[in-house]
């Protein structure tokens, strides 16, 4: 049996089965995106919840697997030489996962790197413009009388969003008729900032329908519809 004693991430969450993989998150967009991962692939892995109301996300015991103190975060008992492998950073997870289990990032190398684009185009953009306007419309920006700041990431979400429709013209998913790491990484973000923030109208997302056709398809899959409430709060 793995040992994962060594990491002190054990201590705060210690590992009931330490031979599969542990997933520290919390049920955010960019946490369910690794159990989405999961449940699609099929890997077996125990969950651990981080709690944002009690400060886990700054305990020695998480700093220590992630500095900067986000979720998600895993460890894999069977990583490269069958190693434990700690990883932070939901793109770079989903791309480690990906790989291991040879599911949800083609083959091809032309197709391999245009969906790890648009992985990066979540990272990048979708994510951090969605989660602002969270913020300015749900949170406790939407005080703020100086209603600038919301408009500016509104306008940007709407440009993202449209340059997600009029790829999706045609396509099934992001990368045509597959379904990829890219989906994973999109989709929970654009469910969050319609369901979640309630900033569909905010932002126009009637005028995407593209965007809102491939969302429904996502969150009718059984791995999603599962992955959305992993790991369960307490």
């Amino acid at each position: 049996m793995t040992d994962l004693s060594s990491f002190p991430i054990s201590q705060k969450w210690p590992a009931q089965n330490p031979d599969v993989l542990q997933l520290y998150s919390l049920p955010t967009p960019n946490g369910v995106k690794v159990s989405i991962m999961l449940e699609e692939t099929g890997l077996a892995y125990e969950p651990h919840l981080v709690r944002f109301d009690t400060n886990d996300q700054l305990s020695p015991e998480f700093l220590s697997l992630n500095p900067n103190n986000k979720i998600p975060a895993i460890i894999d008992p069977h990583g490269p030489g069958d190693q434990p492998l700690p990883l932070f950073e939901s793109g770079a997870i989903l791309i480690y996962l990906a790989e291991k289990t040879g599911k949800l990032l083609p083959a091809d190398a032309a197709a391999r790197y245009q969906t790890i684009q648009w992985v990066m185009f979540q990272m990048g953009g979708v994510g951090p413009m969605f989660g602002q306007v969270g913020f300015f419309h749900k949170f406790a920006g939407k005080e703020f009388e100086d209603k600038r700041p919301r408009d500016r990431y509104v306008a940007e979400s709407r440009r993202l969003l449209s340059v997600l429709d009029q790829h999706l013209a045609g396509r099934d998913w992001i990368m045509g008729d597959e379904y990829t790491i890219a989906d994973i990484a999109t989709w929970p973000w654009v469910n969050n900032l319609i369901n979640f923030y309630e900033a569909g109208e905010l932002v126009g997302i009637e005028d995407f329908a593209n965007v809102k056709r491939v969302l429904k398809a996502f969150v009718a899959r059984p791995a999603v519809v599962k992955g959305l409430g992993i790991p369960k709060r307490g």
